[in-house]
């Protein structure tokens, strides 16, 4: 068993690291005081070659393994997890999904998102479903060449900056999940409303809420067949979900690592506070907790990439990562003192940011539903009684 990156894969992460700390980190809390995208630094980093790193070379991708999928998100987020949400995270449904359209719609969309050009967004959850995507509302009726969308999506990440946005809507709303299909949506078309939220954290990448009444868009904005949408999303959702984790776990080591060297010049009753076991003990413990996580991250990562399931790792991770994290960040910012708690430090705004990471693509409970269903089997789970 090889726990070592290859020679690309290091200097990749060290290109990234260096990136993200004279590119990302000085800023990081600028982007969030301000409310502002720094759309010039996602097209850095589509020049980078650092979007859609997965996508399959034949449509338009690198072909990247995931593993360095995850490299890239764990090293951009020691710098702006907030950002990383939106470029390798979304990115990365992006990526996937999108890669599975017409020719038509990777020349449009994929191919200028992969450079950086265009923003997207991932829009499946509604008011009333988030965590039972099937109950979603929204629908989409064929029209001769046109699909013609009616509905709402809510709490959308990058929302208010995205040039388009995969909709998931129903094409038959009697078919259930089977009656999902998704849909490329420019937030310029004609019957689209946008709707900012004010939210505690990620405030860069401002989430939001799409509106749309009788949007009629061309029916080559399809992705895939009719009826095939839940499954494309549910499938992104086995990495996406492995990179929230690991991009929760990226602010939390850092803010570790700098609070370890505090604790080491910092003086009470004469003598370093590292050397109180008070101190240094629960430091000892965040660190070998997101240590032991982390190294599940890439187990899923590693075992996408040789054609295996991620799901149970994906649900694992992606509610202890988060929940870990924003423990490991707390205490750092208790051990800080006052200073801390001040937004000249960041430690407040990675607290905020990591707590929205537990919201992304499910919460902790929808994570353990995931891994329940992997570990346990569908029969046991809560959801397929609602019928009976």
């Amino acid at each position: 068993m090889n726990f070592s990156f290859t020679d690309e894969q290091l200097a990749l992460r060290d290109m990234v690291r260096k990136f993200a700390e004279k590119e990302l980190k000085p800023y990081y809390t600028k982007w969030d005081r301000e409310k502002k995208y720094p759309r010039h630094l996602h097209k850095k980093m589509g020049e980078l070659g650092l979007i859609g790193m997965s996508t399959p070379v034949e449509k338009g991708g690198m072909g990247a393994p995931h593993v360095s999928e995850g490299i890239v998100c764990e090293e951009a987020s020691r710098g702006d997890c907030a950002l990383t949400m939106s470029v390798s995270v979304v990115g990365h449904l992006c990526g996937a999904i999108v890669s599975q359209g017409s020719e038509k719609i990777r020349k449009e969309f994929l191919e200028p998102f992969i450079a950086g050009d265009l923003i997207p967004a991932f829009a499946i959850t509604e008011p009333g479903s988030g965590t039972d995507a099937v109950a979603m509302k929204s629908t989409a009726v064929k029209k001769g060449a046109s699909y013609i969308l009616n509905g709402e999506k809510a709490g959308i990440t990058a929302m208010m900056d995205a040039d388009f946005a995969m909709v998931f809507a129903k094409t038959d709303p009697a078919a259930g999940a089977r009656g999902v299909s998704c849909f490329v949506v420019p937030t310029k078309y004609p019957g689209v409303t946008l709707s900012a939220y004010e939210d505690m954290g990620v405030r860069s990448v401002a989430r939001g809420s799409i509106f749309m009444e009788d949007v009629e868009i061309p029916k080559d904005y399809l992705i895939g067949k009719e009826g095939t949408g839940f499954v494309m999303g549910m499938q992104g959702f086995d990495v996406s979900r492995i990179l929230l984790a690991l991009e929760a776990i990226a602010p939390a080591m850092l803010s570790l690592e700098e609070t370890i060297e505090y604790t080491k010049q910092r003086h009470a009753f004469g003598r370093p506070i590292a050397t109180f076991e008070g101190v240094s003990f629960p430091l000892v413990e965040h660190v070998s907790l997101l240590e032991a996580v982390r190294l599940l991250c890439y187990k899923g990562l590693w075992l996408r990439d040789q054609g295996q399931s991620s799901s149970a790792v994906a649900g694992m991770v992606k509610w202890m990562a988060p929940r870990f994290s924003t423990n490991a960040i707390r205490d750092c910012l208790v051990l800080h003192g006052h200073p801390g708690y001040t937004n000249e430090f960041p430690l407040e705004q990675r607290l905020r940011d990591v707590l929205a990471i537990e919201i992304a693509d499910g919460t902790s409970q929808v994570s353990k539903l995931v891994a329940l269903r992997e570990l346990f089997g569908r029969d046991y789970l809560p959801y397929n009684y609602r019928n009976k």
